[in-house]
């Protein structure tokens, strides 16, 4: 298959109207989807109008070009956490299920608007190549929590965690926030996270369980005559602790813990010291 190549510099639109019209005929050739529109722009617009579009298909395709970087050093990186002495990894890496994954992982690259997030779904599909415990629909729901949740949800997540049965006064605090009012956008912004979170069933509050796993129902004391409050539960209620659900506690374990680098390698188009 020939590599796609795409040019390093388009000609100044209305300078150079028949250069122009020869890069606009020639890009869609390398984006077949966009080929009859931009073949109707360069019959139908002029020259001015033309580096216009010229203009945006180079910043398009410097994008273009910066995604495929990205994704290309994604690959390395997994396959740098993998163990391809292991059958049943290279197995599983050639399997049509995991290709499904890398599919999905990059149709919705645009999701991993950070590092931190890119370095997640690194971590993911090495994760997902390399062991069994989550199925694919999981791993699959934890693209979606990636995709979706912004980084304040991941760093309350990251709290939880590291101190399970902290409260939401505690996780506040953590996150290295001031004191607010309740009835601040702040507050209201970090009452949407927890429920954000405890609705997709990523945290929940702390429950016992008996030996079998099962769920106890809360014993809550009775309040005494005249000690009841008139005020709401606070936002940053110091009362009830927070833990991860068992889907929570596996997407930070396949997630957001990154696999020890097993194969070390310089590229070869690096300057040598």
């Amino acid at each position: 298959m020939a590599e796609t190549t795409f040019p390093d510099e388009f000609p100044e639109g209305a300078k150079h109207g028949k250069f122009a019209r020869g890069a606009l005929n020639s890009v869609s050739g390398l984006i077949p989807l966009a080929g009859g529109l931009i073949s109707a722009a360069a019959s139908a617009w002029g020259e001015h109008e033309q580096g216009r579009m010229n203009d945006f298909l180079q910043h398009w395709i410097e994008m273009l070009r910066a995604e495929m970087e990205e994704k290309q050093n994604t690959i390395v990186e997994i396959m740098q956490r993998l163990d391809l002495r292991d059958e049943q990894i290279a197995e599983r890496i050639q399997s049509p299920d995991f290709q499904s994954l890398l599919r999905k992982s990059f149709r919705e690259w645009a999701g991993a608007e950070s590092d931190d997030k890119r370095s997640m779904v690194r971590n993911l599909l090495a994760n997902a190549a390399s062991s069994t415990v989550c199925s694919d629909d999981v791993v699959r729901l934890f693209l979606d929590w990636i995709k979706n949740l912004s980084e304040l949800h991941l760093a309350v997540i990251g709290k939880i965690y590291n101190q399970n049965g902290i409260t939401r006064g505690r996780i506040w605090e953590s996150l290295g926030r001031d004191p607010v009012s309740e009835d601040s956008p702040e507050a209201d912004l970090f009452r949407l996270l927890i429920r954000d979170l405890s609705t997709g069933g990523i945290i929940r509050q702390h429950r016992e369980t008996d030996y079998a796993g099962n769920f106890l129902k809360n014993t809550r004391p009775k309040s005494r005559p005249g000690t009841s409050s008139n005020l709401q539960k606070s936002a940053f209620d110091d009362g009830e602790s927070y833990e991860l659900t068992a889907l929570g506690d596996q997407f930070v374990h396949y997630a957001m813990t990154d696999i020890p680098i097993k194969l070390t390698y310089t590229p070869e188009n690096s300057e040598q010291v």
